[in-house]
């Protein structure tokens, strides 16, 4: 007896290594970000793109507020073209990142979202920062 998820079959083995190896082009986790900047490879801009009341309330450290809808050409031109941004909203619920990242691929700009947003930064019981900027000093708080 076939179970529901053989119903359908897997899909060929070269063509899962061609669909999965081009999510890891579009996607990144928060593991990835975490330790990234944990180990100063910061060679992304971490844009959280939810509203400034919920930056200030709690947010990614190092994250830059930049709520999707003010992702424009003017504002971009404070990076190289070639920046690599990374945006995040609030998690899997939210389409805010969704909404960053066409903004930022219309603008010819590099991007990947990181999957999960603030719900997988908590899930991964990683700390929060609280502020209103990424340079001013932030207090600390448990995931």
């Amino acid at each position: 007896m076939t179970s529901h998820v053989t119903a359908t079959p897997a899909a060929a083995p070269n063509a899962a290594l061609t669909h999965f190896e081009a999510r890891l082009t579009f996607e990144t986790d928060c593991w990835d970000v975490q330790d990234s900047h944990a180990h100063g490879k910061n060679d992304f801009v971490l844009l959280d793109v939810r509203g400034p009341a919920a930056y200030e309330s709690s947010h990614i450290p190092g994250a830059i507020n930049l709520p999707h809808g003010k992702i424009t050409a003017n504002r971009m031109s404070d990076w190289p073209e070639d920046t690599v941004f990374v945006v995040y909203c609030a998690g899997p619920h939210c389409n805010g990142a969704n909404k960053a990242a066409v903004r930022l691929a219309k603008l010819g700009r590099p991007v990947k979202e990181m999957i999960g947003g603030i719900t997988g930064w908590a899930d991964e019981n990683f700390s929060f920062r609280q502020g209103t900027e990424p340079g001013e000093p932030d207090r600390a708080v448990a995931a």
